[in-house]
């Protein structure tokens, strides 16, 4: 197509309106809805004080809490603190049997049958841990064709204190 024949067709569709559209009209709006290039920060202040008036800040009470105190209870004449409540908590035993550090290279290349040499001796006493806090060390044994642990050294209170820190 040329140029002559492009221009005539934008003669026939009425170029003169092409060239000048008339202006897009606004969308009327609500008083309260201003666009943000037209907002001032006095405005907003203004605005600010009108919500701080309008709604009164709710008031909170605040009473102080009573516990009571745990209870001595002689349970099969023993006295004993009632701390039954968390006797049905659940904890995660874990037992250790050694560790080792190695390469990402090392580890591709572990296959069946790979030997890993762990960093604690035959016989030596494992680490027993709850929630990944050692409590104590034992040593192997078998039950009823299952492993298990006999426990040889429970951590003194002072001692898992001291791990804390």
């Amino acid at each position: 197509m040329e140029q002559n024949e492009i221009d005539a067709l934008m003669t026939d569709v009425g170029a003169a309106e092409l060239a000048a559209p008339e202006p897009v009209k606004e969308p009327e709006r609500a008083p309260e809805q201003v666009k943000d290039e037209e907002l001032s920060w006095d405005d907003v202040k203004e605005e600010l004080e009108q919500v701080k008036s309008a709604t009164p800040a709710p008031k909170t009470e605040v009473s102080e809490v009573q516990f009571g105190e745990i209870k001595k209870s002689d349970k099969a004449g023993k006295s004993s603190f009632d701390l039954d409540f968390i006797l049905d908590i659940p904890l995660t035993l874990t037992v250790e049997l050694g560790r080792n550090k190695m390469l990402i290279s090392e580890l591709l290349q572990l296959g069946q049958g790979s030997v890993l040499e762990l960093t604690k001796l035959a016989g030596e006493p494992m680490d027993i841990f709850i929630n990944q806090r050692l409590i104590a060390r034992g040593e192997v044994v078998v039950v009823n064709e299952k492993f298990g642990v006999r426990l040889t050294d429970i951590v003194s209170p002072a001692e898992r204190v001291n791990r804390l820190k």
